[in-house]
């Protein structure tokens, strides 16, 4: 539902900013406001390449500027139009809403619920602030400006009741209107770029999980490790947001996909929020549902009015959300398979054993990279069988990209040696930071893992052994396994996901080694075939 909403802000927020040239001139129809829209959302899009980092700094007085300028214009017409309306703040008004208004009252909040989204961008960067900057943001910046501006415009319309299409525009004094236009333009490019950044975080924490393909994952700051850029989800929203734009040409149904992207975003993270009350810092029981009890009925009244809006809109979410939730089940399904085979198929240390006593042992070191902590693949042993040697000094290495910036050169390698075999076999964790470059060519890695190697050794003959190795050359072995679902305990169903859906997501996406920087003329990859019954 995030990503809906990734795809559906930037579209509504900027069509919203650029329409307000049509009350300029008669002459500007909407084609030509979704045109410039268009325009701009390909110059945002194409600039997320070059990360947040770099203009971030401007964000902050964009938005001060912008609530302080709704803030000023919305008292300005409290003022000028009609001073009482400030009596709409009582809650006690919400009871005599609904009951002058019965029906029709519930089915327009569908439209209200667009007067508080862009909350929910907020979930994407709490780990940039503390709780209280965010606290004094909103009571004494946010919420102040957005009551004196809607305030301000509910004014307005008491008076001019013809403008209600364009109230926000309209209401804006003459002389301020080109920079209010300006303003609100960076305001939406603003907004849109928070729930485009939320949208890289959640891949990215989704990967990290193992829930979603490996898609290219950048970096772009040295400061804050949730900046990051994915080219394939940036594109992939970019091409959504544009269809939207021209597909519904900023009619009423882009707002009603938006309402309702929004409402179950909230919903969601109502329910996972109680999840974390109980388990994670043990609130009792009957305090973790009230809470979920009293906001899953405010939120729940929005959401049965926005599901009148299914036919006009409403179902584009629900789209994209299928769309992404087909992928993340299949890959996670499929993995999943892929774990219990391994872990059904790994090779014990007696095996190994035996299986380096039958290979001949040819001089050189081999690095096999490998997903596992803990245990030896069992493509390994596809790769003796065939070969019938192994290098004098093997090493499996598992590549770790640690919660910091940078990792040590003393930290980089933690190594040991593979317990039950003979000398000449070992395990290494390659750890790095996020920022670091994970560059395998040349001989910087090899000299380095070998002196780590040799702080373990048992003794001068084998650190000997490992110098002799790293003068005899090195190879790379990266395994790649393709899953095949075979019998009819698993179902046709399930043999479709495995078979054709994971196996593409598999093909298309990125290896667990795609990030690496190797020596290809030294790389050598090994398939092996998973037959899952």
């Amino acid at each position: 539902m995030l990503m809906g909403d990734g795809a559906l802000t930037p579209a509504i927020s900027v069509l919203s900013a650029v329409q307000g040239i049509q009350s300029r001139s008669s002459k500007i129809e909407q084609k030509h406001v979704v045109m410039l829209t268009v325009v701009i959302l390909l110059l945002l899009f194409l600039f997320q390449q070059l990360g947040t980092s770099k203009v971030s700094f401007s964000f902050s007085p964009i938005m001060l500027v912008w609530f302080a300028s709704i803030a000023m214009i919305g008292l300005y017409n409290i003022i000028k139009y009609y001073p009482l309306v400030l009596k709409a703040v009582s809650p006690h008004y919400i009871y005599y809403y609904f009951a002058r208004n019965g029906t029709a009252g519930w089915e327009q909040l569908g439209a209200i619920i667009l007067c508080i989204t862009g909350a929910e961008a907020m979930f994407a960067d709490l780990g940039h602030f503390n709780k209280a900057s965010i606290q004094v943001a909103f009571s004494t910046v946010v919420y102040p400006s957005l009551i004196l501006a809607y305030s301000g415009q509910a004014a307005y319309l008491i008076k001019n009741p013809t403008d209600l299409s364009t109230a926000f525009y309209s209401s804006i004094p003459g002389p301020l209107f080109w920079p209010m236009f300006v303003v609100s333009t960076l305001a939406a490019i603003v907004a849109s770029q928070s729930l485009i950044s939320a949208s890289f975080s959640i891949i990215r924490q989704s990967i990290n999980l193992g829930c979603f393909p490996r898609a290219t994952v950048r970096h772009t700051s040295d400061k804050y490790e949730g900046q990051v850029y994915c080219p394939e989800v940036n594109y992939l929203l970019m091409v959504l947001c544009i269809l939207i734009t021209v597909g519904f040409q900023g009619g009423p149904e882009i707002g009603h996909a938006f309402g309702v992207a929004v409402i179950w975003v909230m919903l969601i993270t109502t329910a996972l929020m109680t999840v974390v009350m109980v388990v994670i810092w043990e609130v009792r029981a009957p305090y973790a549902a009230a809470f979920f009890a009293l906001y899953v009925a405010i939120e729940g009244v929005y959401m049965s009015s926005l599901m009148n809006k299914m036919a006009q809109g409403g179902w584009v979410p629900f789209a994209i959300t299928a769309f992404f939730l087909v992928i993340t089940l299949s890959w996670t399904y499929g993995r999943k398979k892929k774990s219990e085979y391994e872990a059904g198929h790994m090779i014990s240390g007696d095996e190994l054993a035996g299986i380096v006593a039958r290979s001949a042992r040819v001089p050189g070191v081999c690095f096999f990279f490998t997903d596992l902590m803990n245990g030896v693949p069992p493509i390994v042993r596809h790769y003796a069988e065939h070969t019938g040697c192994l290098r004098e000094l093997l090493v499996f290495v598992t590549v770790r990209t640690l919660p910091v910036t940078s990792v040590l050169p003393e930290e980089r390698f933690l190594v040991a040696a593979v317990d039950e075999v003979p000398a000449g076999v070992y395990r290494c964790v390659a750890q790095y930071g996020y920022m670091d470059k994970q560059d395998m060519e040349g001989d910087e890695f090899l000299e380095s893992v070998v002196a780590a190697l040799k702080d373990v050794a048992g003794g001068a003959g084998e650190a000997a052994m490992m110098d002799r190795a790293r003068r005899s050359g090195v190879s790379v072995v990266i395994g790649r396994t393709i899953l095949t679902a075979s019998g009819v305990k698993l179902g046709w169903f399930r043999r479709l996901v495995i078979n054709h859906m994971y196996r593409f997501l598999q093909k298309n996406f990125n290896s667990g080694v795609a990030t690496l920087k190797m020596d290809h003329e030294k790389t050598l990859q090994v398939g092996n075939r998973y037959k899952i019954e």
